[in-house]
């Protein structure tokens, strides 16, 4: 039977868009800066303020989508390991998200943790989180912060700053090249 949260039912959205926020977001902590280069973030800022409604739905399925490859990889990885991905990347996440009170309240956090399982179990995560209604203006930066937090996962088992995005990148990439 299959589920109404198929990911094969749900949007890939704007992947490319959510992809540039979280690189520069990556590469402003490697560099060991707490903000993006002044620069880079007028450029993101600049970006996000050019988007309609449609547009802003785009990256919001875009972001929901790297979530679901991020844990796609992170499963596969755990699973190589013979490990459980939902018991090695949820307790970190949520214990990361609670050290990070400016920019995620506490009861967003619970959210994004289900989307990560939901993720982790082979589910849509917008088309999980959709089940329960629209997506509220105060989850935004917990969702950036979710997919943030697992790319940065990806790179630190990879010992590889740029592996994440560089995987997304090739995948999207990878049927303009046969």
């Amino acid at each position: 039977m299959s589920s109404p949260c198929d990911p094969r039912n749900a949007p890939a959205g704007d992947v490319s868009a959510a992809l540039m926020m979280i690189d520069s977001r990556l590469k402003a902590v490697y560099d060991g800066r707490t903000q993006a280069d002044p620069e880079q973030q007028a450029l993101v800022d600049q970006f996000i303020a050019s988007l309609g409604p449609r547009e802003v739905d785009d990256v919001l399925d875009g972001t929901c989508t790297l979530i679901f490859l991020f844990m796609k990889w992170l499963r596969m990885a755990y699973e190589d390991h013979d490990r459980d991905v939902i018991e090695y990347v949820v307790p970190n996440l949520v214990a990361t998200m609670r050290m990070m009170p400016k920019s995620v309240r506490p009861e967003a956090i619970p959210t994004m943790a289900g989307l990560v399982v939901a993720a982790g179990t082979g589910l849509s995560p917008n088309l999980w989180r959709k089940q329960y209604g629209d997506w509220t203006k105060d989850e935004m930066t917990p969702l950036e912060a979710t997919a943030f937090l697992l790319a940065e996962h990806i790179n630190r088992l990879t010992d590889d700053h740029d592996f994440a995005t560089r995987m997304i990148t090739q995948a999207l990439s990878g049927p303009d090249e046969d």
